[in-house]
């Protein structure tokens, strides 16, 4: 299952650390090489001896090997050696220096310098996990690409019964051949994305807009590019930024600038996923100067703006094409119709009766529905997992 792979694991200060022997036994059978990195305080609670023995390898917890020698562990070398580092279990403290860029141990500094993948799985009592602080440090750590494998429910240390314990081993196993398991899947496919609002001027200072976030398209982008696609990013007025430099982004402002550079890359990609909200409607004249205020009504002649889902939905040919629908009432019946008259392969349907999905929040409750009338609903999530949710959905599509 991790034949091969190479996984350095961190463990830090906390009760859970037991968990982590099983862990190792666990990594080393699946395959994996494994090397083991503690802090002080992680020894009170496992023994290197019990890890060096699982792991078969020395384990690491200090910056030099022999100080009378001079003779030092490099964590720059570690941090390049793995194919992924673990930290099972994390403390909030240690979460904390993460968020922070704190290198005051062994651990913190071979993270600061690692270049592969880094999974954390949080560890910690009830109350200290649902600290705004410890959740603002996740979603940080999150935000900077780290995978969080959250903590699940039970008996804690303290006697308390909530989410708090760290993840079982077998699972983060699971979670890490799963990740390797999609990695480059999608290698050599060109996926085209479009994300965001536009805006149709109505003079110089105003502008017909909405409330699109871009972070949904922004999402799968990321996604997609994670597992190899060379992906295209069509972006209306956003203030994200990409972490990915293998994204190609066109940033455009209207939807006739969207219109256009779509259809200029449609030809040439795999997949098309238009997840921008385009407007409607355009003012049918714009204004040079500034429209004055006067005590009449202003009055807007607006004309329909290009169709860039249904443009596409009879230009294609092999092309897998994916539409967004966002709706307030009758939800799938509207979205079944877009579906099909637009020609699409599926669509993703997100509800603005769903609390906490929708525009400029970073969750997202959808249902992906195909043109077999098949129906998945997703229960709410992060967009970056909603992301991966679409991706995976997408995947058996191009065989």
């Amino acid at each position: 299952m991790l034949q091969g792979k190479k996984i350095l694991l961190g463990i830090t200060g906390s009760i859970a650390a037991y968990k982590s022997a099983f862990l190792v036994r666990l990594l080393v059978t699946s395959g994996a090489e494994v090397r083991v990195i503690v802090t002080a305080a992680a020894k009170d609670f496992v023994t290197p001896v019990t890890l060096s023995t699982l792991s078969g390898n020395p384990i690491i917890s200090d910056f030099y090997e022999d100080k009378e020698l001079g003779t030092w562990e490099n964590h720059v070398d570690l941090g390049l050696w793995a194919d992924m580092m673990v930290i099972a279990p994390a403390s909030a403290n240690t979460i904390a220096k993460m968020t922070g860029g704190v290198a005051d141990n062994m651990l913190l500094t071979t993270y600061l310098s690692a270049r592969c993948p880094v999974m954390i799985c949080p560890a910690m009592d009830l109350d200290m996990y649902k600290h705004e602080s410890v959740g603002s440090n996740l979603k940080e750590l999150q935000n900077r690409g780290n995978i969080i494998i959250e903590p699940t429910h039970g008996e804690l240390a303290s006697g308390l019964v909530g989410q708090g314990r760290m993840e079982e081993p077998e699972i983060i196993v699971s979670q890490i051949a799963d990740y390797f398991a999609k990695e480059f899947d999608f290698n050599g496919k060109k996926i085209l994305i479009t994300a965001g609002p536009t805006y149709e001027k109505i003079d110089p200072v105003r502008f017909i807009g909405n409330h699109s976030s871009g972070k949904m398209g922004f999402a799968i982008a990321e996604e997609a590019a994670e597992r190899g696609a060379r992906v295209t990013l069509v972006s209306g007025p956003v203030s994200l930024s990409l972490k990915n430099d293998s994204i190609t982004r066109i940033d455009v402002v209207s939807a006739r600038e969207m219109y256009e550079a779509v259809l200029n890359e449609f030809d040439a990609c795999d997949v098309a996923i238009l997840a921008a909200a385009v407007a409607d409607y355009r003012p049918k004249e714009v204004a040079d100067s500034k429209i004055k205020k006067k005590d009449s009504s202003l009055n807007l002649n607006l004309e329909p703006t290009d169709d860039i889902l249904a443009t596409l939905g009879k230009k294609k040919t092999t092309q897998v094409l994916v539409g967004f629908a966002l709706e307030t009432n009758n939800e799938r019946e509207n979205a079944k119709k877009k579906l099909v008259n637009k020609n699409l392969d599926f669509i993703v349907l997100n509800s603005l009766q769903d609390k906490g999905a929708g525009f400029a929040v970073d969750t997202n409750k959808i249902t992906i529905l195909d043109r077999g009338n098949n129906g998945v609903e997703f229960e709410l999530k992060s967009k970056e997992k909603v992301a991966t949710d679409i991706i995976d959905y997408l995947k058996p599509l191009l065989g």
